[in-house]
């Protein structure tokens, strides 16, 4: 018989209530503390970073593992990676529910294809300098894991949860120990890297008087309409976030299913294929879209369903939680070996981002350069929430169309970021020519990106 005092039915509980307090604490710190605020840490990222502090503390005075204590289940690292795991594609699923918006003229339609190849060349360039940098590594280290430097893209360039999937990948499938939070470290420095980046440029555009930041508290409020013309109301017979969770939920099903037939098509690549759960979710949240947009236009339902104020509610609560949790789940304990590796890949992550991002947005992008730097420099190596960050700093009002092509580069992006993902699953077996792959496909990917560059000069 079930009781309901024991670890197995408060553990969990227990977990979330904690990494939903650490935020609210990181919020009070951001706030208060002027040089935090200041900082742009992600207020995610600083709670995950308190709880870090915090569980060290407890380990040191105590000699247990905090999160692996009863008051937390006995197994709060495992529900932390979990949780990440599940909270990356409720994101993604919340985020491909909204309307994609009007249509784009020629000129927009060219900046925001350009951004997403600019997004996946990135990806490229951290792959192979990452890689490389591993793979000068394993000439001085023995048994170093060789492809531990691809998963400076995941952890950089797409942000917590894929570090953590393909970081698992390596750990279970190639026997790369400590796999899971080597990724999720590499993430963190991402994020301290987007801060530390970001901060050192607005300052030196403020020492050549280029731009004016508005403190914080002094901008205005940015507003999006909470529901548009023929909507379900906001409280009938079921509340209107509950029809939102609903369709999140049953797209997030559907994901699952896809994930299992493709499972079950392809044993070899079971834990490739549940790493892409973000992946096949937005394709399930698509079709689940076309299916009721169609039903509306055909007068088989009345109304609106989906509401995209809410779905954005939903995704951003999502990314906070996969942020705090997947910081919180790093153990420090198992990098002993790896902290110089982390290092070297963490300040070389940073500049070469920054350098690469930096040389498009000024060729590519002359009309808003610095909007568009920062808003992409922040995307790649945090999440899209640290770019508009960065991007507010000179854009509060998103007069630009930075914050757009953020949105809308997401298609090209991932088609042709597909590839990679594929790659990064070879470069354990096959290290030299998935290394050679990566370097070719970058170097395509910017003819493709300066095409237009590259054909006139030739003219």
């Amino acid at each position: 018989m079930q009781n309901f005092w024991g670890s197995e039915v408060w553990g969990l509980v227990d977990l979330i209530a904690v990494l939903l307090l650490s935020l609210i604490a990181a919020n009070i710190i951001k706030r208060r503390v002027k040089w935090m605020r200041e900082s742009l840490v992600p207020t995610s990222v600083l709670g995950g970073i308190l709880l870090l502090v915090v569980a060290g503390i407890y380990d040191l005075i105590t000699g247990d593992v905090m999160f692996e204590t009863s008051f937390f289940g006995g197994n709060g690292y495992e529900v932390m990676e979990i949780i990440t795991y599940h909270a990356l594609g409720l994101g993604f699923i919340a985020s491909s529910f909204k309307a994609s918006g009007g249509k784009l003229n020629k000129q927009r339609t060219v900046e925001i294809f350009n951004t997403g190849v600019t997004t996946v060349s990135t990806y490229l360039l951290q792959a192979v300098v990452g890689f490389g940098i591993t793979l000068l590594v394993t000439l001085f280290v023995k048994d170093f894991f060789a492809a531990a430097g691809v998963l400076l893209p995941f952890g950089y360039g797409q942000g917590t949860g894929q570090a953590l999937n393909y970081g698992t990948i390596y750990e279970t499938q190639f026997g790369f120990d400590g796999g899971k939070t080597f990724g999720l470290t590499i993430a963190a420095f991402g994020f301290l890297s987007a801060s530390i980046g970001g901060v050192v440029h607005l300052n030196i555009l403020k020492k050549q008087k280029k731009i004016t930041v508005i403190p914080e508290d002094e901008r205005p409020t940015i507003t999006e309409p909470v529901e548009t013309e023929n909507e379900i109301p906001m409280q009938g017979s079921m509340d209107k976030l509950t029809v939102q969770v609903a369709f999140v939920a049953g797209a997030y099903l559907l994901t699952y299913l896809l994930m299992f037939l493709l499972g079950l098509l392809l044993p070899g690549m079971k834990s490739v294929i549940y790493g892409f759960n973000f992946l096949l979710g937005v394709l399930a949240a698509t079709l689940v879209k076309l299916v009721v947009n169609t039903m509306y236009r055909k007068q088989v339902i009345h109304h609106q369903y989906i509401n995209d104020f809410l779905m954005t509610r939903i995704s951003n609560f999502c990314f906070d939680v996969m942020v705090v949790a997947g910081i919180a789940a790093i153990r420090l304990g198992v990098l002993g070996k790896y902290w110089p590796v982390l290092l070297v890949l963490g300040v070389v992550g940073l500049f070469v981002t920054y350098w690469y991002n930096r040389v498009v947005a000024k060729k590519l992008f002359p009309a808003y350069a610095e909007e568009q730097f920062l808003m992409m420099y922040g995307m790649l190596t945090g999440t899209a929430s640290t770019g508009v960050i960065l991007l507010r700093e000179i854009d509060g009002n998103f007069q630009t169309p930075a914050a757009d092509n953020m949105v809308y580069q997401n298609f090209p992006a991932i088609v042709f970021g597909f590839p990679m993902m594929l790659l990064a699953t070879l470069a354990p077996q096959r290290p030299i020519l998935t290394l050679i792959i990566l370097v070719l496909f970058f170097i395509a990917m910017n003819l493709l990106l300066f095409r237009s560059r590259i054909f006139r000069k030739r003219k």
